[in-house]
């Protein structure tokens, strides 16, 4: 392994995310917090650390396959989450670095779970860098190295670990200019919510943020109840916006380069949409009794499906105290999340419209053994083996699931706040049921614990191969 390109793309990634933390020192400053003697220290060690760094390794730094682009993914996941976390236990406003590392994780990986129990009595400067997180690791952290980096043949083992799916054949060696697509699009879509959001009367503080949140499907409040405390008209914005950000962001460029066929085709955006449609008129019917009006009651429905099939995690309401369907429901959006090329988690619903054609084929094969079918995803045919790359990375899926499940059952929580939270760090959704649902946090888990699911959101956002090469034993 060539250790000294790892070394040199971290410190392009210290200095780029010393860099992002401009923007929270001058909301610091216009507030005049604080905090922004803290967020300047860590810009101070990151920008130190990266020039040495790079100076270090300015030599022989070419030649990134595949083993390399897993390791620098994992790894720039690690450092910006660990550097990220600086600022909180500088300030005090979050002083164990295990807690701060929870968060800042939850945010990269736009998890949105959260150890604070009071987060009004945060400081804008590091709101606003807590759900900046989620922005940026939204598209990939890597992906916006990849659009200022100057190998190709590296650029592009990276974007095949950090986004691994049916997604990567779109991108070649022109990554690069892709990227910078991408970035464009997932700002231009982040700009569209804000301006819905001010129109709505949301304040510009609460506006960025909030549309931060949902751009990266993360889901950090600014508020104890989330987003329930805003008016209808902004809560109906940031539930479309949520779903908006969970499609395949290929869709988008589609639509620009006026390929209309092409979406139209997309079977994986109409299941998507499908099950958005269907969960929300199941749920809607099952808490009719608990709401006033029809329009609150679908809003409300809506809402929550949006947030967690797009595994954003902001609630308008705490869903633990609704109907056992409604709860079961949620619990399986949990797992279908968005679409692949989307910033949503989950296991996405490209995997799952595969899977269930893959099993229908299955059946006719057994009634004709001689029939020969194929699985088509979005107008095209796939070949066996991403067939059997989607059965390989579930069982995978499942069995991360199962022991990261094991190991926080130390804990002395029932078996429904266990699992729902290994589920909802896993895929990177946030709040869960029970002690671990919509209005509380994840402050009352040990530190072994909150490290385990740190662990289990990075699986989930790297989507587990990553992590398992970067430790994996050279043959």
């Amino acid at each position: 392994m060539n250790v000294k390109v790892i070394i040199n793309t971290m410190a392009k990634v210290m200095l780029i995310e010393a860099a992002l933390m401009v923007l929270p020192l001058a909301v610091g400053f216009i507030y005049g917090e604080d905090c922004v003697s803290s967020i300047a220290i860590t810009i101070a060690i990151a920008v130190v650390l990266g020039f040495v760094l790079q100076k270090l390794t300015k030599t022989n730094t070419k030649g990134a396959y595949i083993k390399e682009g897993f390791a620098i993914a994992c790894l720039s996941w690690i450092v910006m989450s660990a550097i990220g976390a600086l600022p909180f236990v500088f300030a005090k406003e979050i002083p164990n670095f295990i807690d701060a590392f929870f968060e800042v994780v939850s945010g990269f990986t736009t998890t949105g779970a959260s150890i604070l129990t009071d987060v009004e009595a945060m400081s804008h400067g590091l709101l606003f860098w807590r759900s900046f997180t989620h922005w940026v690791g939204g598209m990939g952290i890597l992906v916006f190295v990849m659009a200022i980096i100057e190998n190709p043949d590296r650029s592009i083992n990276i974007m095949r670990a950090e986004m691994p799916g049916h997604a990567l054949d779109k991108f070649t060696s022109k990554s690069k200019t892709m990227a910078k697509t991408l970035y464009y699009l997932y700002l231009a879509i982040t700009g569209l919510e804000i301006v819905f959001l001010l129109l709505g009367g949301m304040p510009l503080f609460d506006s960025l943020v909030t549309a931060f949140g949902t751009a990266g499907t993360g889901g950090f409040g600014i508020k104890a109840d989330s987003i329930a405390s805003y008016n209808a008209y902004c809560q109906w914005v940031v539930g479309i916006f949520m779903l908006l950000f969970g499609v395949n962001f290929n869709i988008y460029y589609l639509l620009v380069i006026k390929k209309f066929k092409n979406v139209l085709e997309s079977n994986e955006l109409w299941t998507y949409i499908g099950i958005a449609v269907g969960a929300t008129i199941i749920i809607s019917i099952n808490i009719a009794p608990l709401y006033g009006s029809l329009s609150e009651t679908v809003r409300t429905a809506f809402f929550q499906v949006s947030s967690i099939s797009t595994t954003t995690g902001f609630a308008t309401t705490n869903f633990d105290v609704w109907p056992q369907l409604s709860k079961c429901v949620l619990f399986l959006l949990m797992f279908s999340g968005g679409c692949l090329g989307s910033t949503a988690g989950g296991i996405k619903v490209t995997r799952i419209v595969v899977l269930f054609q893959t099993l229908k084929n299955d059946v006719k094969r057994r009634i004709n053994p001689r029939s020969v079918h194929n699985v088509r995803l979005n107008g095209k045919t796939i070949d066996a083996s991403e067939e059997k790359n989607v059965s390989s990375y579930l069982a995978l899926y499942v069995f991360v699931l199962i022991i990261t499940t094991l190991l926080i059952s130390f804990e002395p929580f029932d078996f429904e706040s266990n699992i729902t939270a290994a589920v909802s760090c896993f895929n990177n959704i946030g709040p869960a049921f029970a002690a671990f649902g919509p209005t509380s946090s994840y402050a009352a888990y040990s530190g072994f614990s909150k490290l385990v699911l740190s662990f289990a959101m990075l699986a989930g956002r790297l989507e587990i191969y990553p992590l398992l090469v970067l430790f994996a034993r050279k043959k």
